[in-house]
């Protein structure tokens, strides 16, 4: 089993920053892609960022040259470090990771954590 366990939320001014943290636990092969995804009230989840195992990255148009996903591969975790906030920026942000089993690649949920800008 695999578990994931976020950090870093929380409730900031807008223009001020947050770091979200995903440590990843449990028995596994290897990690693959991790990502944060986010989901506001009456909004459907979105993709945020992702980093590839090679550590080849993607984000949203929206938090593009504000928001940085990094991963420590021997920690286990994945970060989302989110600067100059907005508050539409306001959402619940879940970490996602594809892990490989020695049969198949599966795919894990954290349980979420609440960041909230206030104008």
């Amino acid at each position: 089993q695999v578990q994931l366990v976020e950090s870093g939320g929380g409730l900031v001014q807008a223009g001020g920053s947050l770091r979200l943290s995903c440590v990843v636990s449990g028995t596994y092969f290897s990690i693959r892609d991790m990502a944060w995804y986010r989901q506001a009230p009456g909004k459907e989840r979105e993709l945020v960022a992702g980093i590839s195992f090679g550590g080849i990255t993607n984000y949203a148009d929206s938090v593009k040259d504000r928001f940085t996903i990094l991963r420590d591969n021997a920690k286990k975790t994945v970060y989302l470090q989110m600067n100059s906030l907005k508050p539409e920026d306001t959402a619940v942000y879940y970490c996602n990771i594809d892990v490989k089993q020695p049969l198949r690649t599966m795919n894990y949920w954290g349980q979420g954590t609440q960041v909230t800008v206030s104008s």
